[in-house]
């Protein structure tokens, strides 16, 4: 199972620093997110004690992939986002960002006694550019910043995966779903398998956001490409 936090200043940014862990089964993934998420909140609730700055009070997203058999299972809180490159080489979607903009998240924010305005990109009170985190704490007092993850699984024997991108809202800022996966498709015999690379091109790009990008390459990729 991989753990992908985007959240400055707790986590870290550098994907080589990401651990990897493993597990069986989708109801353990259902008990390892609350856990990742009770971590995460102590962390940030540690340093608001100890009477930092109240910028520093932040949060995070959360992205993590659960392989298990031959299903794929991902859970996501906020505007990380994970791709799938499947046999064909198509782009597809393995999560769904969480922006206030969004009619549902618009929706469940206004009835919360929010509301959404535009500042550079559309925010939470003006604020937070997204509608779900981990931490920050004085939207979440308000109820309009939820936790709530969504979860969304995959069949992989039918999808046949290549590779997947785990990556934070810097990359998709710069690259589509699809542009993304031809240029790492091109890149897969690289280091991290192009990881670092796209990296480099989102910033020379222009994003000035958090680049954070993890590549997974799957077992049986390899021999697909072989058999054609």
């Amino acid at each position: 199972m991989a753990f992908f936090f985007n959240g400055w200043p707790f986590f870290p940014r550098n994907p080589e620093k990401i651990e990897f862990h493993y597990c069986t089964t989708k109801k353990e993934m259902e008990f390892i997110f609350p856990c990742c998420q009770a971590v995460l909140e102590i962390l940030i609730f540690r340093d608001c004690i100890q009477k930092r700055p109240l910028w520093l009070c932040a949060g995070t997203t959360c992205l993590i992939a659960l392989l298990s058999d031959k299903e794929l299972t991902v859970a996501n809180v906020g505007d990380s986002r994970g791709v799938l490159c499947d046999k064909d080489g198509n782009a597809i979607p393995l999560s769904h960002d969480h922006k206030p903009y969004q009619l549902k998240e618009r929706k469940r924010i206004k009835r919360a006694g929010g509301f959404i305005s535009f500042n550079g990109s559309w925010r939470v009170q003006g604020i937070l550019a997204m509608s779900r985190s981990l931490g920050d704490y004085p939207l979440k007092n308000l109820n309009v910043v939820i936790p709530d993850p969504d979860i969304l699984s995959f069949d992989l024997d039918k999808l046949q995966p290549e590779f997947m991108i785990l990556a934070s809202d810097g990359l998709w800022d710069a690259f589509s779903n699809e542009e993304a996966v031809r240029f790492i498709k091109e890149r897969l015999d690289e280091p991290h398998f192009g990881a670092k690379s796209i990296v480099l091109q989102s910033f020379y790009r222009g994003c000035p956001d958090n680049i954070t990008v993890m590549v997974v390459k799957f077992r049986n990729s390899s021999k697909a490409e072989e058999q054609q």
